[in-house]
């Protein structure tokens, strides 16, 4: 028998069916497969859909993709200011610190006039 009819469907199709899946990010696959997520239907690859169905994968997509759009334009966020964690302190040594019976007076004897 011909097989001359195979995929003739999605020659009529953008790109004849082929895209960037949102769940795998793969690119120039056919994304023909619809499965629902937050209210909205979304085309994904046929290993996603197996994935999915097997319970292999979970469905995280964004709402950009969701929509259709292949990419995003690249938006600053704003992000809370993170809290900065105390300064560390070096451990003091014998020379920056005085000693117990050591006098506070360290300046060199010809510095003090002697």
């Amino acid at each position: 028998m011909s097989k001359a009819h195979r995929g003739k469907g999605i020659w009529e199709l953008a790109a004849r069916g082929r895209g960037i899946c949102p769940v795998c990010k793969r690119e120039n696959v056919k994304i023909l497969y619809e499965q629902e997520t937050d209210g909205q239907k979304v085309k994904i690859c046929k290993t996603c859909k197996a994935a999915l169905a097997h319970g292999k994968k979970g469905l995280n997509v964004t709402a950009g993709a969701a929509a259709g759009k292949t990419e995003t334009p690249a938006t600053p966020k704003t992000e809370a200011p993170v809290a900065q964690p105390p300064a560390e302190t070096q451990p003091e040594t014998a020379a920056s610190a005085p000693e117990a019976g050591a006098p506070e007076n360290t300046a060199a004897p010809d510095a003090a006039g002697v």
